[in-house]
């Protein structure tokens, strides 16, 4: 039997779930309860007391017809239409719903029944043509117990509840602690995080523990084999820019483009590695004024670069060195595969869009996924003669979103007709 049906309707939160769990139980318990003892309990006993007190009734009935000392009983004569025509009582007792059913089955010539309250029962009683008033102590006819069992269920069970809340609380925070720890790392900072709590617990903590102490020395080895090969890389190839100086301007212009080329691509490396490595703390920062920077400087290198619609105010809290070097990057494309590029964002209480956009060839739908991979590179998609490039830059772009907690996204200009790419960041 499948319950899919079941899961849209239940917590999605750890603590959600085991407050169910915990409630659940508690609740059925004191239906259980409830129901058990309630019906087959003050039922019956119910019945019986109203069984005798009918007894008791009819004998009193008897008696007032010969003599009179029969009023001191409770009986009271009354003119008929003072009789109500029907039963009355209160919704919410349903004890009373027994007492009138079984009177009305043993009380010969009952007419009517009023429980106003929980004191009394009164009875209209039409004996021989006269009719008859007989007020009964309401614990004659019933237990009256019966709201002291529900007031002290009810008072426990919420009591017993509240303080398993507390416990349950105490015993899902460090599982919180873990969750938090996990996700500021995946966002590339790192936070103080001791293991604590259930065995189970610490296990998994120190598991996370020892897996991040295992990435950051994997990070910090593979940036310093970069750094070392690219300062080994240096010396030769600046002894290779002293010799072609040497030779014709003919010979030694494609050879230093090549040495060049070099050069760049040493220093893209060293960009993509240092963008796993940053650990820089955010800072809160105006968007607006740092992508009119980031234009300022594209129009000075001569990139055909424009700001397009800014909305939205506020500082955001963010990594500008590393933002800036997203936001170039994918200017730097657009400008390398395109005539123009437009930057714009978007900044709202839940979210931080920046958007480039540029008329350049595009990238296919069904490469879009490839692209953002390290140096894949879509010749056939993009212009070569504007440029060559190692397959970094989105790379380099979709590291620093994530590492911000959001995603690169890519897709295609409404308005210029090439590639959009769009950082989106949750606040």
């Amino acid at each position: 039997m499948s319950f899919e049906w079941l899961k849209r309707y239940m917590p999605r939160s750890l603590y959600g779930r085991a407050a169910l769990i915990l409630v659940l139980p508690v609740i059925t318990l004191q239906l259980v309860v409830s129901i058990v003892f309630v019906q087959r309990h003050f039922e019956d006993v119910t019945e019986q007391l109203s069984r005798e007190a009918a007894r008791a009734v009819n004998l009193a009935i008897d008696m007032a017809r010969n003599d009179q000392s029969a009023f001191q009983l409770g009986l009271q004569p009354i003119p008929v239409e003072a009789a109500p025509s029907q039963d009355q009582r209160r919704w919410y007792d349903l004890t009373g719903i027994v007492v009138m059913r079984v009177l009305h089955q043993r009380v010969t010539g009952l007419e009517a029944i009023e429980i106003p309250d929980d004191s009394q029962v009164i009875l209209y009683i039409n004996a021989s043509g006269q009719t008859w008033r007989v007020a009964l102590a309401r614990g004659r006819a019933s237990p009256t117990n019966a709201h002291q069992l529900f007031v002290n269920m009810v008072f426990f069970g919420v009591l017993m509840t509240v303080i398993a809340f507390l416990y349950l609380r105490n015993q899902l925070r460090p599982i919180t602690r873990l969750a938090d720890a996990a996700e500021a790392f995946g966002r590339g900072r790192v936070v103080r995080y001791a293991p604590s709590g259930a065995t189970e617990v610490r296990a998994a903590g120190n598991a996370f523990l020892d897996m991040r102490n295992r990435i950051e020395r994997h990070i910090e080895q593979r940036t310093m084999m970069l750094s070392g090969v690219s300062h080994d890389l240096r010396t030769p190839i600046t002894r290779l820019r002293l010799g072609l100086s040497l030779l014709d301007h003919e010979d030694r212009e494609p050879l230093e483009q090549d040495v060049e080329d070099m050069q760049r691509l040493i220093d893209t490396f060293l960009d993509f590695a240092r963008g796993d490595a940053e650990t820089a703390e955010n800072e809160p920062t105006d968007i607006f004024d740092l992508i009119h920077s980031i234009i300022q400087d594209g129009q000075r290198a001569g990139q055909a670069v424009t700001i397009g619609l800014l909305t939205g105010e506020g500082l955001v809290p963010v990594r500008p060195r590393a933002l800036r070097r997203a936001i170039e990057n994918l200017v730097g494309n657009a400008t390398r595969y395109g005539t123009k590029c437009k930057v714009s964002a978007t900044l709202t209480d839940k979210s931080l869009r920046i958007r480039v956009e540029d008329d350049g060839p595009g990238i296919a739908p069904e490469d879009r996924d490839s692209a953002l991979k390290p140096f894949v590179r879509l010749d056939p998609a993009r212009n070569q003669d504007r440029g060559s490039g190692v397959g970094l830059g989105l790379a380099i772009a979709a590291d620093i979103a994530r590492a911000h907690g959001g995603v690169l996204r890519l897709g295609e200009s409404d308005e210029l007709g090439g590639l959009r790419a769009d950082i989106v960041i949750a606040l």
